[in-house]
């Protein structure tokens, strides 16, 4: 992933030395710290761009999506920026390939690894052909992600020092998918094969359950062995029964947020769509939320936990006197149906 800050030589002809050397620190801090919680490795800081590596020193099948992810956090956290009062923006460039990650050159702070192959030229390439506050990714990156993100396809560019054309694409944002898995199986599913016993012992406890017993199964293993497509087929067997689905999905993208699965689903059954003002956000959650006899205090809880800004319709609980907020979370949330959002409202 290459990383440049957009403008830097218009903002260094205008500001004194230490106001630049501020932008510049804040720069490098919030990509950093972005790149960081992902597990993303800073191999290199050139002024105004930062390289970065993922899948290395250690390899994980979900690298490309962890750097698109990192990429989206790094430019909203730049975009927020203001050091020294300037408005930033970067633009982002990111390439999955193969590279070589050799001896160290140099020495003291000059110091670094050496990273051999076109991988890293190609992202530099990449960064220059999107706009201020963009993500442009590769052919093999994008199909790495499956339907996690939003793209869209920019064609096969012509990349300065390359013989060969590059298919790109922007990443417009995160997708709004119900299951990690169907979001990457987006075509047919193979045929579920030695999982015979497995499925009967999930239809044996799912006859249960509708004869009143209730009824909790475990699904563990290691990764890719089919759990998930196991998941599948049992819901395509129940599919023609009455019954209500609930699906919850843990990220480790987001182990900072415990109410991450509640609020991706919350966002999912409202109908949230990218980019959308707050004000259409809380419409739409209170068209869904009136009708189950919810209040202004639950509907308030709601939008925070969603991140919608209540303005003057739902204030903040902060600005709210401290008795009420205390009465508030006394309430009971048993009146809501379970024909609704799935999740308790407060």
């Amino acid at each position: 992933m290459f990383v440049d800050l957009v403008g830097s030589t218009a903002l260094a002809s205008r500001l004194d030395p230490e106001d630049m050397r501020e932008v510049i620190g804040s720069y490098h801090r919030c990509v950093a710290e972005a790149v960081g919680r992902l597990g993303g490795f800073v191999a290199k800081y050139m002024g105004d761009g930062v390289l970065v590596y993922f899948g290395w020193p250690h390899g994980d099948e979900t690298d490309a999506e962890r750097a698109v992810r990192a990429a989206l956090a790094a430019l909203q956290a730049v975009g927020q920026a203001a050091p020294a009062g300037e408005r930033l923006a970067a633009r982002i460039g990111i390439r999955t390939g193969l590279a070589v990650v050799g001896d160290l050159l140099g020495a003291g702070a000059a110091q670094e690894q050496t990273v051999i192959g076109e991988t890293p030229n190609i992202a530099a390439r990449l960064q220059s052909r999107a706009t201020p506050g963009c993500a442009v990714i590769d052919a093999e990156t994008r199909r790495r992600i499956g339907g996690l993100f939003e793209c869209r396809e920019l064609g096969a560019l012509n990349l300065k020092g390359l013989s060969g054309r590059v298919g790109a694409w922007q990443v417009l944002g995160e997708a709004a998918v119900q299951s990690r898995f169907e979001a990457m199986h987006s075509a047919s599913l193979a045929p579920l094969v030695g999982r015979d016993d497995e499925l009967d012992l999930l239809l044996r406890r799912w006859r249960h359950g509708k004869d009143g017993e209730g009824q909790v199964v475990l699904i563990s293993g290691e990764p890719g062995i089919g759990k998930s497509r196991l998941m599948a087929a049992l819901e395509e067997r129940v599919a023609g029964e009455a019954h209500l689905k609930l699906k919850y999905f843990c990220s480790p993208h987001h182990h900072n947020s415990a109410l991450q699965p509640i609020i991706a689903r919350w966002r999912n059954e409202a109908g949230f769509v990218r980019g959308e003002p707050a004000d259409v956000r809380l419409d739409k959650l209170e068209a869904l939320l009136l009708p189950l006899g919810a209040t202004a205090e639950e509907l308030t809880l709601i939008a925070e936990m969603l991140g919608v800004p209540g303005g003057e319709r739902y204030p903040p609980t902060s600005a709210q006197p401290r008795s009420a907020r205390r009465n508030r979370r006394s309430e009971p949330c048993s009146r809501f149906s379970t024909k609704g959002p799935a999740g308790p409202p407060c």
